[in-house]
């Protein structure tokens, strides 16, 4: 039995490593034969490379590489132009994440319009002074790189007309999205956006002079950024002097990962029945950043304010509300639920209803612990629940979380039915560097200036923000028992995985594709070591213009190679990789496995499978 499992093992393994004669026409000066003399030299174990690691190796020439190397060597580093342009015409670099509008011609249209698959437009004057009819956008500029959309005075003093903007920048990479003077002087109008920004890398969104002075006009957002990472969004003069209307934020930056949203002069000297909600607000973010200047100031009326569920179990962040709903006449601000994270960050709040007048009113229900209040009105202002957030217990389901992310170890076991999530690599493809290339790059925060030059990355530029992203990440303490460390190319990979688990390591990941987002069978299963509790490193993914990884130590944990069967014919499609941490004890109670399981931190182990170019390593 212990044979036939060896047998079997080994077989489904060196199906994923590199044939003889394939390395055999590999050019010996080229990138690839360095990284395959590396592996053989720096690991003591007779398993050849396997393809999927080989495949990241850089494409460069052999003569490129040399002129790489000789710039590199140069004293002093002729780093811009000459390094900037050698390096970012290297294939599979992604150098800029820019906004390229300025090559587009804009475009003028007032007719109405069905978008139904439309990709990077830029639009100047879009109907303005339109009575009736209906805009609707759908599936635009979905799953790009780099989506670039402009919209310049879009319906600007129109009447009655509604838009719709269904399935908006979704599943891209970076989106620089931009509204300049949105439904200004609209009138009797609606705004519908869905499924906005969703599941973005880097969002970087701008909505300016956003429904100043219009009447009874309607906006609504939901799921808008809701899964992103790294990014910001920006509301200037959003509903500024307006009269009547509604605005409602439904699942609003709802898991999003280091979010930033900047609203500036939010409602200011609005009058009449103006109703702003947002509801789930930054709801299981980690470390939201939310900036509200200057919020509701001077409004009179009935206007009201009303936040549900602000920040509720976010993960630390930076909150800041200043000069909100001041000097404002006969309104109310409410929030429901505040700041209730399981991990308190920094929330202020200065002149709070400073100054309002008439029967204005400020009320606070559940509000977390840990927050600062300067100059507000003591008149006014009503607290009720003030409290430090102590996090549930038993079992807690959230839906949020995409089914089958998570699963428990006895899953895995032949002939079960499981619901694969959806495992596809949505980043840029990308090459890792040479080592000799690699090394000489400037990496650090201290040498951020050069960074910026090398990509030409202009002071608040998509670029410049997924270098401080990236650098965020990587130069960050490492968690409690935690050892890591960023790598940049294929050899400083291996270093540090033999480096943590000794020379004799082997790496793994799913093979392809095939079965995610369904329901697979699971077919024979190898554990890997014999199924003993082991370390292991795993990889992944970081967003930067050459290929660059986030490589950690992962202790006590299983890791199982399995095949993956068509429910229907049960024929085998994929070799998928699971990797089940037994030890959860150091993770937060609010961790998505526990809220899509049940249970907490220590009481349950939990397994995910290896996604699209992640990695793991193990003994």
């Amino acid at each position: 039995m212990n044979i036939h499992f060896f047998c079997c093992f080994f077989l489904s393994l060196s199906s994923f490593h590199v044939s003889l004669a394939t390395r055999q026409r590999i050019n010996p000066f080229s990138p690839k034969a360095s990284l395959i003399r590396y592996w053989n030299t720096r690991l003591t174990n007779t398993v050849p490379i396997p393809h999927f690691l080989l495949a990241k190796a850089s494409p460069l020439t052999p003569q490129h590489y040399a002129i790489l190397n000789k710039l590199l060597n140069e004293k002093p580093i002729p780093y811009i132009p000459k390094l900037h342009q050698s390096l970012c015409s290297s294939p599979n670099l992604f150098c800029s994440f820019e906004d390229a509008s300025n090559t587009h011609t804009l475009q003028r249209k007032n007719d109405d319009s069905n978008f139904a698959v439309y990709n990077n437009k830029h639009f100047a004057n879009y109907g303005s002074s339109k009575v009736d009819g209906v805009d609707s956008f759908k599936n635009y500029s979905n799953g790009l790189n780099a989506n670039n959309d402009a919209f310049r005075r879009y319906s600007e003093s129109s009447t009655r007309r509604a838009e719709q903007f269904k399935n908006y920048a979704d599943n891209g990479n970076v989106a620089n999205t931009n509204f300049s003077s949105y439904g200004s002087a609209a009138a009797q109008s609606s705004s519908d956006f869905n499924n906005y920004d969703k599941t973005v890398n880097v969002p970087n969104l701008g909505f300016t002079t956003y429904d100043s002075g219009s009447s009874n006009h309607k906006l609504s957002f939901a799921s808008y950024g809701n899964e992103t990472n790294s990014g910001s969004q920006s509301f200037s003069s959003y509903g500024k002097r307006v009269i009547g209307g509604t605005s409602e934020f439904t699942n609003y930056a709802s898991d999003a990962n280091i979010l930033q949203s900047h609203f500036n002069n939010y409602g200011d000297f609005s009058a009449g029945a103006v109703n702003d909600s947002f509801k789930s607000y930054s709801f299981n973010g980690n470390n939201p950043r939310n900036d509200f200047k200057t919020y509701g100031a001077g409004s009179r009326g009935s206007a009201a304010e009303n936040f549900i569920s602000y920040r509720n179990r976010a993960n630390v962040g930076d909150d800041s509300f200043q000069s909100y709903a001041a000097r404002s006449k006969s309104g109310t601000a409410t929030f429901a639920n505040y700041g209730m994270s399981f991990n308190v960050g920094n929330d202020s709040f200065a002149e709070y209803g400073k100054g309002a007048t008439g029967k204005s009113s400020f009320g606070f229900k559940s509000y977390g612990l840990g927050r600062a209040f300067k100059v507000y009105n003591k008149d006014g202002a009503s607290f009720s629940g003030y409290r430090n957030f102590s996090a549930t217990s038993g079992r807690v389901v959230n839906k949020r979380v995409e089914p089958g992310k998570f699963f428990r170890e006895s899953m895995m076991k032949e002939g079960n039915v499981i619901l694969m999530p959806d495992i596809k690599d949505k980043m840029p493809a990308r090459s890792f560097l040479p080592l000799a290339i690699a090394s000489k790059l400037p990496f650090s925060s201290a040498r951020i200036d050069e960074m910026r030059e090398l990509f030409n990355a202009r002071e608040g530029s998509s670029t410049e923000r997924v270098i401080v992203n990236a650098l965020g990440e990587c130069e960050r303490e490492p968690s409690r028992g935690e050892t890591k460390r960023c790598v940049a190319s294929a050899e400083e990979m291996i270093e540090f995985a033999a480096s943590v688990m000794g020379p004799s390591v082997v790496v793994r990941t799913t093979e392809n594709l095939n079965g995610s987002g369904s329901s697979v069978m699971i077919g024979k299963v190898y554990p890997v070591d014999g199924g003993k509790v082991t370390k292991s490193v795993s990889c992944h993914q970081s967003l930067y213009p050459y290929l660059l990884y986030y490589c950690h130590s992962v202790p006590e944990v299983r890791v199982y190679e399995a095949d993956i069967l068509n429910v229907e014919t049960k024929e085998k499609m994929n070799d998928g990789v699971a990797i089940c941490h037994i030890d959860t004890s150091a993770w937060g109670p609010e961790h998505g496995a526990f809220l899509a399981l049940g249970s907490g931190p220590g009481k349950i182990e939990v397994c995910h499978w290896i996604f699209e170019n992640d990695m793991t390593w193990t003994t």
